[in-house]
């Protein structure tokens, strides 16, 4: 089976618990560090599956990955090859698809309660669940491309995530491990000082205190999710 890409903007936001739900499954996957100046691949034609994880940069950014990954995002689509976005990932393929990202109303930083909106794609992809407990780190937010379905949503950000055939782009994050919070909170402290105002921002100390059993329900959410998208995978 040809691998599940999974492309890295930034150092500390890896794969997390896609990469555990991936090898528990025997899916082989690769990754494409862009935070190394790994560069952007031309073609799809080797891979299963596209995943975009986070990042602190912006879609809107002048770099130089952007335009070639954008290109890659519609290359998948045209193909039929199934895109998985987290947060960034999921901003960056609502701009390939003509979308727009923009500043959201406040930053999100921190575990926050998401609605599973009531259709039928919905349940698809989240089952029964009508909301959890996700978790959050963005100053903007996308719009639903066209042709998509939005499908979660969030007192603070109207769209949590959208889905279409065998893609699904989000803007919180369910692929957080423990030491991912961890990491973050130590590492972008300045990020929650300048926020602390936002009624959506946590500190650092509430959203480590229960981190364990917090990645362990969003782990469970996963599991819904990824079951559904590697029934799309290419397969030859």
């Amino acid at each position: 089976m040809k691998p599940v890409v999974v492309f890295r903007h930034a150092c500390c936001e890896g794969a997390g618990y896609l990469g555990t739900f991936l090898a528990q499954h025997a899916i082989p996957w690769c990754e494409v560090r862009i935070d190394k100046g790994e560069a952007v691949p031309t073609s799809v034609e080797a891979y299963s599956g596209i995943v975009l994880m986070g990042g602190p940069m912006s879609v809107n950014d002048d770099l130089p990955w952007i335009p070639p990954l954008l290109s890659l995002i519609r290359q998948s689509v045209a193909k039929d090859v199934p895109l998985l976005g987290h947060c960034l990932g999921g901003q960056l393929i609502s701009k390939a698809l003509g979308g727009t990202v923009t500043k959201n109303p406040v930053k999100e930083i921190g575990w926050g309660e998401v609605s599973v909106l009531d259709s039928q794609l919905a349940k698809e992809w989240f089952g029964e669940l009508s909301g959890f407990n996700s978790f959050h780190w963005h100053g903007e937010t996308f719009t639903v491309p066209e042709g998509a379905t939005r499908v979660l949503a969030s007192p603070y950000c109207e769209n949590q995530a959208y889905a279409f055939g065998k893609h699904i782009g989000f803007q919180c994050h369910i692929e957080m491990m423990p030491e991912m919070v961890r990491m973050w909170t130590d590492k972008w402290q300045a990020d929650i000082a300048e926020s602390a105002s936002s009624p959506a921002v946590q500190s650092a100390e509430t959203m480590l205190a229960e981190v364990e059993a917090g990645c362990d329900r969003l782990h469970s959410v996963a599991d819904k999710v990824y079951s559904r998208w590697i029934q799309g995978l290419v397969h030859s």
